[in-house]
């Protein structure tokens, strides 16, 4: 699938979190050549003219991007909730990726850390989220990547190399420090290859030692001293093993008071698509 096929979705709802989302997301756009999708969920009681009068508005901010950075916006207006919707439509479109506000949505259905973390779970494309516009409209400079025991870990590498390749991006890898022997081992088998393919992309990188224990809390410090772009993490459905793996709650890395933006990549779904998103 070519590069320039796949859309960037940005959940919509005309509130100015919503406006950042698609400022990250045209700069992404820019890069990728991927056209913008942004997405608005009504309510069932939503009258025709209501989503109409909907659909005008937002056709009339994409073409107000498309004339100022010349990046093409599409425009979705749908019934439902949040919770179905998003992923049902990103993942029907095989989008490459979701840039998603948090406090986004209005009313019965505004976007908080946990709620947005449900919406994640359930769409096969990385999502990332924002609370803030971008720091820089060209690049992602700092990246903060932690590195644990999960096999899947290797599948958030795909992020990181994409971003270091279009963005020029460092990636500060934070390696958990494990007592464990076993996980212990598993944490240097991943750091181990996460760097021999961060060189061979020419990429570059650091790598500190962090303490196991409350990783989420760790790597929220770390991004907040250096003030990073960027925080790309691994999402779990099982609530119990996330506490375990993260200390703080994923939902809490999302909606951090830093406005730090996360990028959250599900296990055993992304992969596929992000190397589409990335290779063409």
């Amino acid at each position: 699938m070519e590069v320039d096929s796949k859309i960037i979705v940005v959940p919509w709802d005309f509130t100015p979190v919503t406006e950042y989302a698609l400022q990250h997301a045209i700069k992404i756009s820019r890069q990728t050549r991927n056209d913008v999708c942004l997405l608005h969920i009504v309510d069932k009681v939503t009258s025709e003219g209501g989503m109409k009068a909907k659909q005008a508005s937002m056709e009339n901010r994409g073409a107000e991007v498309e004339r100022t950075f010349g990046v093409k916006v599409k425009t979705h207006v749908t019934r439902g909730t949040i919770f179905k919707q998003i992923p049902e439509f990103v993942n029907d479109r095989k989008a490459s990726l979701v840039v998603m506000g948090t406090h986004g949505m209005s009313g019965m259905q505004k976007l908080t850390g946990s709620w947005a973390l449900k919406v994640i779970a359930k769409s096969k494309v990385p999502y990332i989220v924002v609370q803030a516009p971008p720091n820089d409209n060209e690049r992602y400079h700092d990246i903060v990547f932690p590195v644990d025991f999960r096999s899947e870990e290797k599948e958030k590498l795909s992020m990181a190399i994409f971003m270091g390749k279009y963005f020029d991006s460092k990636i500060h890898i934070l390696k958990a420090m494990r007592k464990d022997d076993s996980l212990a081992k598993k944490t240097n088998l991943n750091l181990n290859y996460t760097v021999r393919m961060l060189i061979q992309n020419n990429i570059d990188y650091e790598i500190r030692e962090v303490p196991a224990d409350k990783l989420g809390e760790h790597a929220l410090e770390i991004a907040q001293e250096m003030k990073a772009d960027l925080i790309l993490i691994m999402t779990t459905k099982d609530i119990t093993f996330a506490d375990y793996v993260w200390g703080a709650k994923e939902q809490y890395i999302i909606a951090n008071s830093s406005k730090i933006p996360v990028c959250c990549v599900n296990p055993t779904s992304a992969f596929a698509n992000l190397g589409q998103f990335m290779y063409g």
